[in-house]
């Protein structure tokens, strides 16, 4: 009897230590547990007491009471690349994730079925709606813009109904095609170039607003110009090299012209003193002969038939004929020869004896 006897208080002890394993519970910290008494944790429309349990140890009715627990940690989520096309007609490939946490473990686990799950599929379809909605430029461009976007169309779906809330969604990659992505790398290619030309030519202009300053400065002074062209010459001399070009100064030149002009003008001055035409009269005479030795002879049979340029053709003189009549040292003055003087039949001059 006392055998029977202790039998039976050690299946009830057994039996009372299985019970109280079964009905503690440990939640953790990041942890909130949702218990449910006959598959109920609202009653009357209102959240039952005792309903969501904090972190720590609780015990629950076996049988009657099941604990479910919920993790409020912070979930991070990779969303699958997505195919779409952008306003401006441009495939591309965008895959994103979603950082999202429960904030009401009760919607999570009595509203939706698998929260997660549902997450991941409602930032797939947003993601291809923003896609579509957004052009190629934004999506490269002005990315915080985007996710932005994304966070919000999400978060509004989850967080009312789900009590989960979007902390953040961050796009991670763009594919472009690869045609797309050569059109795109001639065209940085140009902006550079074009870029590139510009700063050259501003250069190019700054610079030559800085000689013409300095070539005024210098203009007037012209030991400036002498002190530069010494300082040139040092320069080259400094490379060593076994040639050495000396540029000529423009000083000089100018010499030369003012001498050759001076005397030109005296000549003409001279030739006008003495009643000699100058030269820009004998070039005027000899071309208005020209023109009436065009206008008379049309055509010419042979050499000797060129009529002598008057001012310009000078005979060729003899001694007889230098010490001739006064009319032929006049016609000599005039450049017309002495044979010139006797008229042809009707009334023409004949041609000339060269």
């Amino acid at each position: 009897m006392e055998a029977a006897a202790l039998i039976i208080l050690l299946v009830v002890v057994i039996g009372g230590l299985l019970v109280l394993s079964s009905s503690i519970r440990v939640v953790q910290q990041f942890e909130h547990g949702i218990v449910f008494r006959f598959g109920q944790v609202q009653r009357g429309g209102q959240l039952r007491p005792g309903a969501v349990r904090a972190p720590g140890l609780t015990a629950i009715v076996p049988v009657i009471e099941r604990m479910q627990k919920v993790s409020r940690q912070t979930i991070t989520m990779d969303v699958p690349g997505q195919d779409g096309i952008t306003q401006d007609n441009v495939s591309v490939r965008v895959d994103a994730v979603v950082y999202f946490r429960v904030i009401d473990p009760v919607k999570a686990i009595v509203n939706v079925h698998n929260y997660g799950y549902a997450v991941s599929q409602i930032a797939q379809t947003s993601l291809r709606s923003v896609i579509g909605q957004a052009d190629m430029q934004e999506l490269l461009g002005e990315r915080a813009k985007i996710n932005a976007q994304l966070r919000t169309i999400i978060d509004e779906i989850t967080e009312g109904p789900w009590g989960i809330k979007i902390e953040r969604v961050e796009i991670k990659d763009v594919s472009l095609p690869e045609g797309m992505k050569r059109s795109m790398a001639r065209q940085a290619e140009a902006e550079r170039e074009r870029r590139a030309r510009i700063i050259t030519a501003d250069g190019e202009f700054q610079a030559s607003k800085r000689l013409a300053a300095a070539g005024e400065i210098m203009s007037q002074d012209p030991a400036a110009l002498q002190l530069r062209l010494l300082q040139t010459v040092v320069e080259v001399s400094a490379e060593k090299n076994s040639t050495l070009v000396m540029p000529l100064p423009v000083e000089v030149l100018r010499f030369f012209d003012r001498a050759v002009g001076g005397a030109r003008q005296a000549a003409d001055e001279t030739a006008r003193q003495e009643g000699k035409p100058g030269l820009a009269e004998r070039l005027a005479k000899a071309e208005e002969e020209l023109a009436k030795a065009a206008e008379t002879h049309p055509t010419l049979g042979s050499p000797e038939d060129v009529p002598p340029v008057i001012g310009l053709d000078e005979p060729k003189r003899d001694d007889s004929a230098s010490l001739g009549a006064p009319e032929a040292q006049d016609d000599q003055q005039r450049g017309i020869t002495g044979a010139g003087s006797r008229e042809a039949p009707g009334g023409e001059q004949p041609p000339p004896q060269r």
